[in-house]
């Protein structure tokens, strides 16, 4: 298939413009979820709309897409509601009271699921989709009123910014500030909940978890703030969804929800890898160099506290002496010293016994080992 041809067929358009939507909204909510510490939570309200999904197709009489969306807003909201109830009336933890609701609300679904299939309803072909996704039959109409239901989460992200700041970084204090801590939190909730229904027809229940977590965690790697978190989670959400549609398009039956996902995956990859302060490339590097600064340091004290001790800042020691002192080779540390400045070498004098090379401290030297017991015993002291 060409580009040209790629791109205006009917069917990719709908699914790109719809990936694209549901990626920028996920990864805006995400990133309150994530920094909130419940990325349980969107696996949750994604399983406890399949029982919405069920009621909405039961009381529209077929597959009406506004109806059976509005199922699984409540459904998910229901569910998240009994989440805070339980948490906040009885001893359980967040993630015990996630849970307990995905469970019972997945259960109910699949119970409904089963029944629909057992009443010979024609229309009820392809509900079973809801569970993995079908990006392909996807609708322009579909397309408008995920648009609508994206831009109500948006919009209330945007008017109740500061406030759903900070009640994600301290609560507390927000409530002593006489904000409504529990209405925003059970709002930003429902919101997620938005993000959920509006990605059950394009990548379905199971995976939709992944889709609301997925960009936020890749996002959090690189950036400090949350204006950039919330930009960059909206743009690996895009990214991903787009990449995803692409992909499923250009391969013979290759299933989007899946693409867009491992789509996301590889973003979470590259980021958890390769990102500055954050990554592990980067922390395998600080942890190297640290490690060279702590021979380094040892050998540099050693040299000092032997000088200490015989009273002789102009000691001479033998390369044999330290690594005897510090259980290792001391090769490495005494040539990077030198290039410091911070020690010299010595050929002994003719009559003096041995003809190893000895070390000793520059002045240099014995200030930065100074600084260095010092600080080390400031430490301790704490």
């Amino acid at each position: 298939m060409s580009l040209a041809s790629l791109l205006g067929d009917y069917t990719l358009q709908n699914v790109v413009l719809g990936a694209a939507m549901l990626g920028l909204v996920s990864g805006v909510l995400g990133s309150f979820a994530v920094l909130r510490k419940q990325s349980l939570l969107g696996d949750t309200l994604s399983h406890a709309a399949l029982p919405g999904v069920c009621l909405g197709f039961i009381i529209a009489g077929g597959r009406e897409m506004g109806s059976i969306l509005a199922g699984a807003l409540f459904t998910g909201s229901l569910a998240a509601l009994v989440m805070l109830l339980l948490t906040r009336m009885s001893r359980l933890k967040t993630d015990a009271a996630l849970g307990i609701s995905l469970s019972v609300f997945f259960a109910i679904g699949v119970v409904l699921l089963t029944y629909i299939q057992g009443t010979g309803n024609a229309s009820q072909g392809g509900l079973d989709a809801f569970l993995f996704g079908q990006a392909a039959a996807t609708l322009r109409s579909d397309l408008w009123i995920m648009a609508a239901v994206g831009g109500v989460a948006l919009a209330l992200v945007a008017g109740l910014w500061k406030e759903f700041k900070l009640v994600s970084f301290d609560a507390q204090f927000a409530a002593t500030q006489g904000m409504p801590v529990s209405l925003l939190d059970g709002l930003m909730t429902i919101m997620i909940a938005l993000a959920v229904v509006i990605g059950l027809q394009m990548v379905g229940v199971v995976l939709m978890a992944a889709m609301v977590i997925a960009p936020a965690v890749a996002a959090r790697q690189w950036a400090n703030r949350l204006e950039s978190m919330v930009a960059l989670s909206a743009l690996f959400g895009i990214l991903g969804g787009v990449v995803g549609a692409v992909i499923s398009a250009t391969g013979p039956g290759l299933a989007t929800g899946p693409l867009i996902i491992l789509s996301l995956s590889s973003v979470v990859l590259v980021s958890l890898l390769f990102a500055p302060r954050r990554g592990f490339l980067w922390e395998i590097l600080k942890l190297r160099r640290d490690r060279r600064q702590l021979r380094y340091q040892r050998v540099l004290t050693t040299l000092y506290q032997l000088a200490s001790h015989h009273a002789d800042r102009h000691y001479r020691s033998e390369k044999r002496m330290l690594d005897t002192y510090l259980g290792a080779d001391s090769r490495r540390a005494l040539a990077r010293l030198m290039a410091r400045g911070l020690i010299i070498e010595q050929v002994p004098p003719p009559h003096e016994p041995g003809n190893n090379k000895r070390w000793v401290l520059t002045p240099a030297g014995c200030q930065e080992a100074e600084r260095i017991l010092a600080t080390l015993g400031q430490e301790q002291a704490h």
